[in-house]
């Protein structure tokens, strides 16, 4: 076999330790009798009852399933993420669907849908142009015809044997399947779920705003003790949001020195540098429960790739009574910090139980992550110490 083919020692060990002990939690329920009414209400009873840190299933499990899919969800939930997030996109007829980006070329397979070809168009997406295939010029009948694949075959060849297993699910049916998964359990089931470039399908007619409230009312996840988060990198779309709903929100936050798309767009001349200070976190918390900082704004990296010092960003939320998940831990070594890789391939395992560490040591609330058994095996370890 290749060397893409080739599984490393690191992720054998991962998967078997999480298969046979730490995670053996999530297969409770699998069988038996239907959960009772009591027991669908186990679990923590509101996000601050969360056993920190806590961890949040990036795209489901993307780091052994073409992410935004039912497959990639529900491993997640099997191996025990306590949290499993969405990123939101629209059709052309109004439906939410879960894809991380409008545009569909890379992580589904319309380019072999000769029907479709002429839907191929380049569009300008907060100021950036991008050549593809959009979710919002197809209808959900459409999108439906489509099945997803892996994102990055590169880095993840083995996600590749998962091509075209499943279909681009809507919102409103992962949101059936937690409600099923949670009676199956009987717990609840939390879900993260980010609006996606919502000024730009506000200005195309398609906002988001309003179709993500009216499904969680529908769901019953409207509540500020509802196991559902809210997220997006526009805070004017949180601030919306939370006019709708009370469900716990989270304003993301991408890297120093650049802008939210609504503040480019508003006229806005604030930053993430400036989000970031005590005065920008304070505004933060009159609207949000929460922020999701990249990772370098934890710790910075220096110019080799190596870790710095913290800054005092988890110091400065919590002292505004923010909550912080930062995004995203993966295990191989061209996502981890050059302290952490280990060897010369950059799709191996590195040391990421070291990063894990790192980063838990800070005092975050939670991390987003690719790969959640060997996120809960960290978090676990250090929860000890």
């Amino acid at each position: 076999m290749t060397d893409g083919e080739r599984m490393s020692p690191g992720r054998r060990t991962v998967l078997g330790a999480a298969g046979a002990a730490v995670l053996g939690t999530a297969a409770t329920g699998l069988a038996g009798a239907p959960a009772s009414a009591a027991q669908r209400h186990r679990g923590p009873a509101a996000y601050r009852d969360l056993p920190v840190p806590y961890v949040i299933g990036h795209r489901g499990t993307a780091g052994y399933r073409p992410e935004h899919t039912l497959g990639s969800y529900q491993h997640a939930l099997d191996l025990g993420a306590h949290v499993i997030e969405q990123d939101l996109v629209p059709t052309k007829d109004g439906h939410l669907v879960c894809r991380h980006e409008n545009d569909i070329s890379a992580t589904t397979n319309v380019l072999d849908h000769p029907e479709f070809a002429s839907r191929r168009t380049t569009k300008t997406v907060d100021g950036t142009a991008i050549t593809g295939w959009f979710t919002e010029d197809f209808t959900l009948a459409e999108l439906k015809t489509l099945r997803a694949k892996e994102r990055i075959p590169g880095n993840r060849q083995h996600n590749t044997l998962y091509d075209g297993r499943w279909d681009v699910p809507t919102f409103e049916e992962v949101l059936r399947w937690a409600q099923e998964q949670g009676r199956r359990l009987g717990r609840r089931i939390w879900l993260h779920s980010e609006t996606k470039h919502p000024t730009y399908f506000r200005g195309i007619g398609l906002p988001l705003e309003d179709r993500v409230a009216a499904l969680l009312r529908r769901y019953g996840r409207h509540r500020a003790d509802s196991p559902q988060f809210l997220e997006s990198f526009e805070p004017s779309s949180i601030q919306r949001l939370a006019q709708l709903v009370d469900t716990p929100s989270v304003v993301l936050l991408s890297n120093a020195g650049t802008k939210p798309w609504d503040f480019v767009v508003s006229g806005d001349p604030r930053t993430v540098d400036d989000l970031v200070k005590p005065a920008g976190l304070k505004w933060i918390a009159s609207y949000a429960q929460g922020i999701g900082p990249t990772l370098d704004l934890i710790i910075p990296k220096d110019a080799s790739g190596r870790l710095t010092r913290p800054t005092t960003l988890v110091r400065d939320a919590h002292a505004q009574g923010l909550i912080l998940h930062p995004y995203t831990m993966r295990n191989e070594n061209t996502f981890l910090p050059a302290d952490f890789r280990r060897g010369t391939d950059p799709n191996a395992y590195g040391d990421a139980f070291g990063a894990f560490k790192t980063y838990f040591a800070t005092g975050i609330d939670a991390v987003f992550s690719d790969n959640a058994d060997t996120a809960l095996l960290a978090a676990a370890d250090f929860r000890k110490h």
